[in-house]
């Protein structure tokens, strides 16, 4: 079962996809994590990451659909998480495009909805636990950066909700829930 994880930073995607992992034996693809990962490989495809980070540019779609395509070759377990990917309706159709010739179908797409000013407190709250308990905090997590990656995420990944919705494919829950009812919520859509 592929599925794909959609809200806005900080709606708890990266929680809910390391539950799936240790409840449904899945793969979480984080678009972040590949690219560290592949940039210090030594592959091909690796040099080619390293490259391009190395002197601060954008790592393509291309390459990034590479990537994927390189996991989906793999062992497939319980199926596979898409955390971060896409982000636009390019990327959208690439990963159709992709799952298509991989002889892969996506089962459900989840968007995790949650109330910006919540997600805002939820964030710069983060930050501040993280340095009363002597961790370092996100740089960017701070008022001005969630709302400025919220206003990418409105403008850049939100159009997905509609792109998917229209094929049969996205469902919503709540994010603003605790951390066990939203992966009971998700659940419930992946079972059904």
């Amino acid at each position: 079962m592929n599925i794909i994880l959609l809200g806005p930073p900080g709606a708890g995607k990266g929680t809910q996809a390391a539950k799936l992992v240790e409840d449904r034996n899945m793969i979480q693809l984080s678009t972040g994590d590949m690219l560290r990962e592949a940039r210090s490989s030594g592959t091909e495809m690796g040099k080619v990451v390293a490259e391009v980070m190395d002197r601060g540019g954008l790592v393509t779609d291309e390459i990034v659909i590479g990537l994927i395509r390189e996991k989906l070759q793999g062992d497939k377990k319980g199926g596979f998480i898409f955390d971060g990917f896409p982000r636009t309706l390019p990327q959208a159709d690439a990963l159709a495009e992709l799952l298509e010739e991989q002889g892969e179908t996506l089962a459900a797409v989840v968007e995790m909805q949650v109330d910006d000013e919540t997600l805002v407190k939820r964030i710069v709250n983060r930050a501040a636990e993280a340095v009363a308990a002597g961790k370092e905090a996100r740089a960017d997590d701070n008022e001005e950066s969630v709302r400025f990656r919220l206003t990418e995420y409105y403008k850049k990944t939100a159009p997905l909700i509609g792109y998917y919705y229209a094929k049969g494919l996205s469902t919503t829950v709540d994010g603003l829930n605790d951390i066990d009812t939203v992966s009971a919520d998700i659940a419930k859509v992946l079972d059904a």
